[in-house]
């Protein structure tokens, strides 16, 4: 195997493209979902693997094997993220713009509004893979959207600390390498984001654990949930959700919390008439929806993605993105009349 990769290295380092692609490729998509850990957005984190790629192709010279070539395009990817969110400015809020709907007053308005989905497609062979003995949450967890969220509101530093450490298990000497810095400042990194961390998450050990993902239990509750939202039948999608149900719509800072609220909000979506399809898909290891208004014409346009966070045979969370994701999952902006 070292003979193999000692040979592949030569040759990428000799311009041969197709050995570079042979030494990296078995690490592109779990590279990916890293800056997607760090940055919370799937474009920002396509866009650093583009980045962290390229950076390797031309600095190969300098990878000297002290390190796998896992570690070392971990090493390059971190800090492709660093740079991206030191120089990234914040992004605008944006304000509510959908006609004839006045939404409920909000329980809060919410410090993150860049986060996007991930889609499912691409978490195959991405998060099954071996941790490092560090390692302290499960992959599913690390990947949901209520660990990203809560990621994103911490300083870059300690997002990237956390994360090489405790969801991917790196020793505290390998992470003091990748960030240029000293064991002592990684663990005290490390005890500030865990403490900020656990500010920040929705708390859960009072909570079921959601069901098996595509198992029977899992899709009874997204049938009931699409017959509800698509007979705009608010008294049975309130029926579904948890008592403290959180609703949140990046990139509008609106969150509401509770059942009343947020039946409140759906019913004032449904009003005037307004009626909806939803096409099933999955983020982030999470139910999903591509949401389809109908039009007088018969055309169904889309108007956004809904993520469902599950707990037992209730709802407890609903994140609401805009249209402009659809064509991540591989969804179309509209749908012909039926």
């Amino acid at each position: 195997m070292e003979l193999v990769r000692a040979d592949l290295i030569s040759r990428a380092r000799a311009g041969d493209g197709e050995a570079f692609r042979a030494l990296t490729e078995p690490h592109r998509r779990e590279l990916q979902v890293h800056c997607y850990r760090m940055l919370g957005s799937f474009q920002d984190a396509e866009d650093a693997l583009q980045d962290t790629l390229l950076a390797a192709w031309r600095g190969l010279e300098g990878f000297d094997g002290r390190a796998s070539i896992r570690t070392w395009l971990y090493r390059i990817a971190t800090n492709k993220c660093l740079s991206a969110l030191r120089s990234a400015s914040r992004r605008p809020v944006k304000e509510w713009d959908i006609p004839g709907v006045e939404p409920p007053e909000p329980t809060r308005l919410g410090e993150v509004v860049w986060l996007e989905p991930y889609p499912d497609t691409l978490l195959e062979g991405a998060i099954n893979l071996p941790l490092g003995p560090e390692a302290r949450y499960e992959q599913t967890e690390s990947i949901s959207l209520a660990f990203v969220t809560a990621l994103q509101a911490l300083p870059p530093r300690q997002v990237a600390v956390l994360i090489l450490r405790d969801v991917l298990g790196f020793h505290a000497d390998e992470v003091a390498d990748m960030l240029d810095t000293t064991i002592e400042s990684v663990k005290s990194a490390l005890k500030r984001a865990r403490a900020g961390l656990q500010r920040r998450r929705m708390p859960v050990a009072d909570r079921e654990p959601p069901p098996v993902a595509d198992s029977p239990a899992e899709d009874a509750i997204v049938a009931k949930f699409v017959s509800a939202y698509e007979s705009a039948n608010i008294d049975a999608l309130v029926a579904l959700l948890t008592d403290d149900v959180f609703m949140s719509m990046p990139p509008l800072p609106l969150e509401y919390e509770g059942r009343d609220l947020v039946a409140r909000f759906c019913a004032g979506m449904f009003g005037s008439g307004r009626r909806f399809d939803l096409v099933p898909t999955r983020a982030n290891g999470q139910p999903a929806f591509g949401a389809y208004l109908h039009a007088p014409t018969g055309i169904r346009h889309g108007t956004g993605l809904f993520v469902l966070t599950l707990t037992g045979d209730r709802i407890c969370a609903m994140t609401r993105f805009e249209n402009s994701v659809l064509p991540s999952f591989g969804l179309p902006r509209s749908l012909p009349s039926r």
